[in-house]
């Protein structure tokens, strides 16, 4: 979400987010079809976003790198170790709590696209799953040309991105600094207390229509 929130102050909004996607029924429809092989519309698609980031937009960079061959790619990367944990906070985490009436395509894309696919079914062994999320930087690198490429930390900050992106840093504004954990957290507690509050409301107005029918 930082590096959104950048890309967006340096005029490069919006920024298509996962966020968005998992808001839009008909978008995880159509990140499952382009996973399935099924010809897509990039494009079309992407038409209002001026940049991209986060799953599952991401499963896709070398599909959009020939769709866009004038695009830059970032290959935003933390220590490893990092890395994981900020996984099984967040989006790991997450699925237990989704809902029984949350749409099934939920899961299934982050099962199919994330977990099954670009981590390989690795993601409960925390090592196995480190050296995927490292091989995947590597392939990363030696796929996207080099004058297209950024391999790049939010902890670096406003000057490596602004000078890759051809772009003035701005004056006085800090970089942006949004804590994905706590939203995760926040929207988990939310899923959990809607998960038990939707029966009870609905049983609750069982029990009304019932009680004005005697």
């Amino acid at each position: 979400m930082s590096l959104q929130k950048a890309l967006e102050e340096l005029g490069y909004g919006p920024c298509y987010h996962m966020q968005i996607a998992i808001k839009r029924v008909h978008h995880l429809r159509f990140f499952m079809r382009a996973w399935h092989g099924r010809k897509v519309n990039w494009k079309g698609f992407f038409r209002r976003y001026n940049s991209v980031v986060d799953w599952p937009t991401c499963a896709f960079y070398r599909e959009l790198m020939e769709v866009y061959p004038e695009a830059k790619i970032l290959l935003n990367v933390r220590d490893p170790e990092k890395w994981y944990d900020s996984m099984y906070e967040t989006i790991w985490a997450i699925q237990p709590a989704f809902p029984f009436w949350f749409p099934r395509i939920v899961r299934r894309l982050h099962d199919e696209i994330i977990w099954d696919g670009n981590l390989k079914g690795a993601f409960e062994d925390r090592q196995k799953a480190i050296s995927v999320y490292k091989n995947y930087i590597e392939e990363v690198r030696k796929t996207v040309p080099a004058n297209r490429l950024l391999v790049y930390e939010v902890s670096q900050g406003w000057e490596p991105l602004c000078a890759f992106l051809g772009v003035p840093v701005p004056e006085g504004r800090p970089f942006p600094n949004k804590n994905d954990r706590k939203s995760f957290k926040r929207l988990i507690t939310l899923l959990r207390i809607l998960n038990w509050l939707l029966p009870l409301l609905v049983a609750g107005a069982a029990m009304m229509i019932m009680l004005a029918l005697l």
